[in-house]
């Protein structure tokens, strides 16, 4: 049997109890051992509930855990590179939720985090091991529809909660960054640079203060451009649109995509409007959580690089923040 990379949980948010614990708990290396929590009979209950042996009343007790070789850090965004920063310097390897922080001097701060600790940090942006990705890079890649020339993307849902975390400015909701920031990590996947140019368009909500409508324009060096929309408060809705000059790639669910049934692409020759020379390819079904976990666990025992390094992070980052600013 393979070693498995033993594995501690920072805080019991709804995506680590719905999504990604269940999810690496399934994983072929990867073993979730702990949770914390800042109280102790919710991290019990928690751990509980998801079958996680260990629980702790606080974060620092699991950091201190020295059975606890990595941490996923599903904090809310203003706490993601504080923690992870704490993890490293309990010698913790780190996957942190997306986006990695509050700006690109939180990223480097976490760089040299990173190095000072010799652990390896990662960003938990779970499209870039998805295999629906993988394969559509590979064609891009390939020349067989022609030199990627423009990556089309659109990302909502509604949530108009006074309570959640994710219409709080003060610690970084708002579209661009709880959403955005995947168009922006798959057109740079899939351009593999970074962008020269940045627009940007905002429109905030009155009482939040936070960004619920974002649309940008992103420019990549040989002409390239990536265009996207994304909202807080809008008809739920993803699609992605890869267009290159002989044909084009559509992505049907890119982001959330499901566990539980394959995902599918579709690819046009470009004989016509009227989809023609469309084929239609299916992906294996696969949780995307579990890939992650594995990957990132991969890469800690094996001595790999993570799948989303920090100095991907950083670009990330800087493409938010001069989006922000163009706005």
């Amino acid at each position: 049997m393979a070693k498995k990379l033993k594995w501690g949980v920072l805080g019991a948010a709804k995506i680590a109890r719905v999504k990604v614990i269940p999810a690496m708990q399934l994983g072929q290396l990867s073993e979730i051992v702990g949770l914390a929590s800042r109280d102790a009979s919710r991290a019990r209950e928690t751990a509980d509930a998801l079958g996680i042996p260990k629980s702790y009343g606080s974060y620092e007790e699991m950091l201190a855990d020295p059975e606890i070789e990595a941490v996923y850090n599903p904090l809310p965004n203003h706490l993601h590179v504080p923690w992870s920063i704490k993890a490293a310097e309990a010698g913790k390897h780190v996957l942190c939720e997306k986006p990695i922080g509050l700006s690109s001097g939180q990223c480097r701060d976490l760089i040299d985090a990173r190095d000072r600790a010799g652990v390896r940090i990662g960003e938990a942006f779970m499209v870039r091991t998805h295999p629906q990705w993988l394969r559509v890079r590979e064609l891009v890649r390939s020349g067989e529809l022609g030199k990627l020339v423009s990556v089309s993307s659109a990302f909502s849902y509604f949530n108009d909660d006074p309570g959640n975390i994710r219409n709080m400015a003060d610690i970084g909701g708002g579209a661009l960054m709880d959403i955005g920031c995947y168009p922006i990590q798959i057109s740079r996947f899939l351009f593999g640079s970074e962008p020269t140019r940045c627009v940007g368009a905002i429109e905030r909500d009155p009482t939040f203060g936070t960004d619920r409508l974002s649309s940008g324009l992103m420019e990549f060096p040989g002409g390239g451009h990536s265009v996207f929309t994304t909202s807080t408060q809008l008809v739920p809705y993803q699609r992605v649109q890869v267009f290159c000059q002989k044909g084009r790639i559509e992505v049907e669910i890119p982001f959330n995509a499901p566990p539980d049934r394959p995902c599918r692409i579709f690819i046009d020759d470009g004989r016509d409007v009227f989809g023609e020379g469309l084929r239609v390819e299916e992906l294996p079904v696969v949780d995307q959580y579990t890939v992650q976990g594995d990957a990132f666990s991969r890469a800690v025992l094996e001595g790999w690089e993570v799948p989303t390094p920090l100095e991907d992070s950083l670009g990330n980052m800087l493409a938010i923040e001069a989006l922000f600013a163009s706005a």
